[in-house]
């Protein structure tokens, strides 16, 4: 390939510069080391076609125009198909490796900004002196820390295009490449760790570049996992870093006490099928797993470093009953043992762990009416390990072995904290069609409705109610319904069993897909109290019940909803069971698939300021769960930016939010990559907690927005909806069918349930995933940006103060600056004149050429609106290393998308061998996705 430089992905701002030497080093080797292995596996004739078509690409770029572009189209259509799928294969590879670089980039310039400069921007550092200069003391953020909730949620969805074992190879370079940095490495080891990234590249060339078979869920459980170990070494970090900027009273006290991670990798049964009772059992059983032993791990570690003699540390009265009960055979076993105590208490506490991960082994999960009891001998609940350890904590501070408490073993009592005995809180996701019909089913057999999904709104929420304040069981032990019905029972049990006779944190949350109505929430009450999750009678409730808000309608009557929710007294029982919270998810993917990208974001701010509202009036807190994508169109881009984009009053410290698809990798594939993340989100949910951020925005600028996002929202329905060619267009010009065969995740691209009737309806079957993810692909990236620019325009040309209105409203308003950000960065991803090619595959050419110009005539107009509101000249200009990334991987971009273009229009003409041509177009769809970053 080529030793050029490239730089940081989507970076929040303000973005530090890479250092473009030592990047541009790491990509001349690297190029280095792939350009040898393409001619010692494929000859020099192959090295030399990549290379004149890199130049032949990067002459496009210089001289961009539609004839040289159909030109380069034309020259790759006369090579055959092992030409372009190994072409294919060393761009795909080439950006994979870019990707890398870039990622080791970022970490060298903030360990170097941290010598020069002290303060990283962004930081949970920078934030707290925001704060003390605001008049914040450091106690006031100390508590608030502790009582806030931040929580990433990772998701399987389909969205990360690489495979497992590209990731693993991937993190394999990387720790070679951190080894070649090392000062005073010996000649032979250098040559060792050049020689095993020369191994892995190797590999990487002979390795399936995409997934043969689809992954199961227990896949998905197992590659979440893997990405997620980082955060053992990245938690007690920042627990250090915040007790460093805001010291505690007492040694056992943290500020870390509000950080969280969940996760719906086997909980999701939202459109997967495949995601059933018995699979959320294993999915908690694997996280329960992991944790587990990796504190045995720790707890041995600790036991070799825990030495201390009797004679030097003297067990206290506390210690000296545990170990007086418990210690006795482990001491004749091992003699030594005898005379150190601490290192004895250390192996009573593993060995308890080990009986608990024999426990969760072998534990039945089946469900009974009655509560079930745990053997003797292991940890149900992690109050249980943490006093353990909290009692060698209090052991050694009395002896003053201060460093000895504040090493190893306090960075193990946070992780407890954090972690639990579950690692992730799994998340339970259903749609409400399935709470309605096995609602209808359970009634029906109970002689006490017929035809409850027939009945008004009204009418179900008010059968609901009565039932509620009844006390009679509604379903047998055996069920006699159908088996979607028994699927949704079995899952209620399944989800009771794991918390009487697992883990109590395992699962606290039941999120409703499709809300829609205060009836899907009292469904969800229901069935939880027939499962015996919620017995008031008890003072029980062991699960939150989370309406998902996500469509237009939903999210316009969110709080009505929520109001009269919150108001039943069943309901309002559960809330005062489980701290007076209700959650609300707001979801960002759908709402913007039918309505476009400024409607949906106003939509969304709108809704929750609503919602927020009711919680002044009703006692009851509101905690919103966002649920972002990686992509623009999925209202993904840099999280702390978003955060801080939030309406003022409506974060107050309590945030959960998702983290999808490829982000998970490029966030925390790497212990300083998470690291700088959650620092960065930490910084934004402190400095808008404590709302030094900015000031509510005048009520005529929200007036302003609300005009503008109808008129988007008019512009983008005209031509999605309202187009009879657009669905062809859409079908044809993208590669949305073939994405529908990738192998990347266990659930299907389209939701199955009945056929649809016309395009609205084909429209709304079709995932927000593969959507974005299709209009990425052909460069087009039209869910992150249509119908902004004409409802700006046409707003500067009514109005004469238009340009000073909007400029001032993005140098104030966070949330319309974040908007507009977001806009340009993926505008900016775009490429018309290869869209234009892309365009040609539609059959009906007047069609194709028809849709293609308002595409992209609405590209101009929303590039002009984003220079007229920022007052520049260029995308990006104010993100000069975001900027200076994406042009860099254009030139190699844009081959990828035609040896794409050429391989769909065999694929589609009957071409054969077919099965071949399928895998050359999904291999271009990974490489074009790790080119631009974003999948969907």
């Amino acid at each position: 390939m080529d030793s050029a430089s490239a730089s940081s992905a989507v970076p929040a701002e303000p973005s530090p510069p890479l250092a473009t030497s030592d990047l541009d080093a790491d990509i001349a080797f690297y190029d280095g080391v792939l350009s040898g292995v393409i001619r010692r596996l494929e000859g020099e004739e192959t090295l030399q076609l990549v290379q004149r078509v890199r130049q032949a690409a990067q002459e496009l770029r210089a001289r961009p125009s539609i004839d040289e572009a159909r030109r380069l189209r034309d020259e790759l259509a006369g090579l055959d198909l092992a030409s372009l799928r190994k072409l294919t294969r060393a761009f795909s590879i080439y950006f994979d490796l870019i990707n890398l670089a870039e990622q080791r980039a970022r970490l060298r310039v903030l360990r170097r900004r941290a010598h020069e400069e002290g303060v990283i921007a962004d930081s949970v550092e920078a934030a707290v002196q925001q704060l003390l200069n605001a008049g914040v003391t450091t106690d006031q953020m100390r508590s608030f820390l502790r009582q806030s909730l931040v929580m990433p949620v990772f998701t399987a969805h389909p969205s990360e295009a690489r495979r497992r074992s590209i990731l693993e190879k991937l993190s394999s370079i990387a720790r070679q490449m951190d080894v070649l940095e090392l000062r005073q490495l010996l000649p032979q080891e250098r040559q060792a760790a050049r020689a095993q990234i020369v191994e892995e590249i190797e590999q990487f060339w002979m390795t399936n570049l995409v997934r043969s078979v689809r992954p199961t869920v227990r896949d998905e459980v197992r590659q979440g996992l893997s990405m997620v170990e980082s955060l053992f070494e990245v938690v007690p970090r920042i627990d250090r870093e915040l007790e460093r900027l805001l010291p505690a009273g007492r040694p056992s006290d943290s500020a870390l006490g509000g950080l969280r991670f969940g996760s719906w990798i086997g909980g999701d049964r939202d459109g997967n099928p495949r995601v059933t009772h018995d699979v959320t059992i294993e999915a908690v059983r694997m996280q329960q797993l992991a944790v587990l032993r990796l504190y045995v791990r720790r707890m041995e570690e600790l036991g070799r470093r825990l030495s201390l003699s009797e004679e030097s540390a003297p067990p206290g009265d506390a210690l000296r009953d545990v170990l007086s009960q418990s210690a006795r055979g482990i001491a004749e076993a091992s003699p030594g043992l005898a005379r150190e105590p601490l290192r004895l208490v250390c192996r009573l506490v593993r060995d308890r762990l080990r009986r608990t991960i024999e426990h969760v082994e072998t534990v039945s999960l089946t469900w009974t009416a009655e509560p079930a009891s745990s053997p003797d001998g292991v940890y149900r609940q992690k109050e249980e390990l943490l006093a353990d350890l909290r009692l060698i904590d209090v052991e050694l501070r009395r002896v003053r072995a201060e460093a000895s408490a504040d090493g190893l073993l306090r960075d193990l009592i946070r992780l407890v904290d954090v972690f639990g005995l579950h690692f992730l809180t799994l998340d339970i996701r259903q749609n409400s069609a399935a709470h309605g019909q096995a609602v209808e089913e359970i009634l029906s057999w109970a002689g006490l409705c017929d035809g409850y999904l027939k009945l008004a709104p009204n009418e179900r929420f008010d059968i609901l109610s009565r039932e509620l304040q009844c006390n009679r069981p509604l379903i047998p032990t055996h069920l006699p319904y159908s088996p979607e019905v028994c699927e949704v029972i079995q899952t209620f049990r399944s989800v009771s069993a794991v918390l009487e006779r697992q883990c109590t944190e395992s699962i606290e949350n039941y999120i409703i897909s499709n809300a829609t109505e205060p009836a899907h929430v009292l469904e969800v009450l229901l069935l939880a109290r027939e499962a015996g999750l919620f017995r008031p009678w008890e003072n029980v409730s062991r699960l939150n019940i989370i309406p998902l808000f996500e469509a237009q309608a939903p999210l316009s009557s969110a709080a009505t909803i929520i109001q009269r929710v919150i108001t039943e007294p069943a309901y309002r029982s559960h809330l005062a069971l489980r701290g007076n919270v209700q959650e609300v998810m707001i979801g960002y993917s759908d709402s913007n698939k039918e309505t476009g990208f400024l409607q949906s974001s106003w939509a969304l701010y709108q809704a929750q300021r609503s919602l927020a509202e009711i919680q002044r009036r009703s006692g009851v807190t509101l905690q919103f769960f966002h649920g972002r994508g990686g992509a623009i169109g999925r209202g993904g881009g840099p999280a702390n930016r978003a955060i801080l984009a939030q309406p003022p009053g409506t974060l107050q410290g309590r945030l959960r939010f998702t983290e999808q698809g490829e982000v998970i990798a490029d966030r925390y594939g790497s212990t300083g990559l998470a690291e700088r993340h959650l620092e960065q989100i930490l910084n934004a949910v402190l400095r808008s907690s404590f709302s030094v951020v900015a000031d509510p925005p005048p009520p005529a600028w929200e007036r302003l927005l609300e005009r503008l996002a109808e008129r988007a929202c008019r512009q983008y329905r005209s031509l999605v909806y309202e187009d009879a060619g657009f669905l062809t267009y859409f079908e044809e010009a993208t590669p949305i069918h073939e994405i529908g065969q990738l192998k990347i995740a266990s659930r299907p691209a389209r939701r199955t349930e009945g056929a649809p009737s016309d395009n609205a309806a084909r429209l709304d079957k079709l995932r927000a995933i593969p959507w974005v993810f299709s209009w990425m692909q052909c460069r087009h990236t039209l869910p992150g940006w249509y119908g902004l620019g004409s409802a700006v325009l046409e707003y500067v040309e009514e109005n004469p103060d238009a340009r000073e209105t909007l400029s001032r409203m993005y140098e104030q308003w966070p949330f319309w600056r974040t908007l507009i950000d977001n806009a340009q960065m993926i505008l900016a991803k775009a490429d018309l004149e290869i869209a234009r090619l892309y365009a040609d595959l539609v059959t009906d050419r007047e069609l194709g050429d028809r849709i293609y110009g308002r595409i992209a005539r609405e590209y101009e107009r929303t590039t002009e609106a984003v220079f007229v509101i920022t007052g520049r000249r260029e995308l990006l200009d104010h993100m000069p290393v975001l900027k200076h990334s994406i042009a860099r991987r254009n030139p190699y971009v844009d081959p990828l998308s035609i040896i794409q273009l050429v391989l769909l229009k065999r694929l589609r003409g009957g071409e054969q061998p077919e099965d071949e041509l399928l895998a050359g177009v999904l291999e271009s769809i990974n490489g074009i996705a790790s080119g631009l970053k974003n999948t969907g």
